[in-house]
């Protein structure tokens, strides 16, 4: 495999054997506003401040605790490095998807293949779970494919109105079965989804 596609499954162990252990699951943990969005039609996101607050991070450390590899778009790629912050996801296996080759970049792998292989491949060879953090076109690719196990959903107490569409039509219905939910004091409510296969 190229560079852009680095190989993921190991030497003593075959594609689609997982020796019997538990694969790992595949999750989308996201934010959007009460009416869908997950950014601005110019993909401004400021509106997340709303509910910013000192020492509460809505359970994302422990949910970061729970992955091991990241998986998202090279637009939300971008939109992370605009901040002109570290990269945050540096101390972990990261595939950006894109369709330009490039070279990997400490562990940061961008990805130019197939996405139902990375994915199974992902599932099979992790110690833990898989974090896909965006944007809304790998979402519905995912969705698409039907290869997202677990969704969390935040969400901000706002109407946009117009924007980015956290989930665009077009993917095969399927079935959630409810695990979580919190209400918070800002008003954000989050919601935890099993698919249901």
């Amino acid at each position: 495999m190229s560079i852009a596609k680095p190989c993921l499954i190991t030497a003593n162990r075959a594609p689609g054997s997982n020796n019997g252990e538990t694969m790992q699951k595949i999750k989308l943990f996201i934010a959007c506003s009460v009416d869908g969005f997950i950014a601005r039609p110019d993909g401004d996101i400021s509106w997340l401040d709303a509910v910013a607050a000192a020492g509460e991070d809505y359970g994302y450390a422990a949910f970061y605790d729970t992955v091991d590899t990241i998986v998202l778009g090279r637009k939300t790629y971008d939109k992370v490095l605009s901040f002109g912050i570290e990269f945050p996801h540096k101390n972990k296996t990261t595939y950006v998807i894109t369709r330009t080759p490039r070279a990997s970049e400490g562990n940061i792998h961008f990805y130019t293949g197939d996405l139902t292989q990375l994915i199974q491949q992902l599932k099979e060879t992790g110690t833990k779970d898989v974090f896909i953090d965006g944007g809304a076109g790998l979402v519905h690719a995912l969705l698409s494919k039907q290869l997202i196990d677990e969704i969390t959903v935040s969400y901000i107490p706002v109407l946009l109105g117009a924007g980015i569409r956290l989930f665009q039509e077009g993917f095969p219905g399927q079935k959630l079965k409810l695990t979580g939910v919190k209400g918070f004091s800002s008003g954000l409510v989050q919601v935890v989804y099993e698919v249901l296969r």
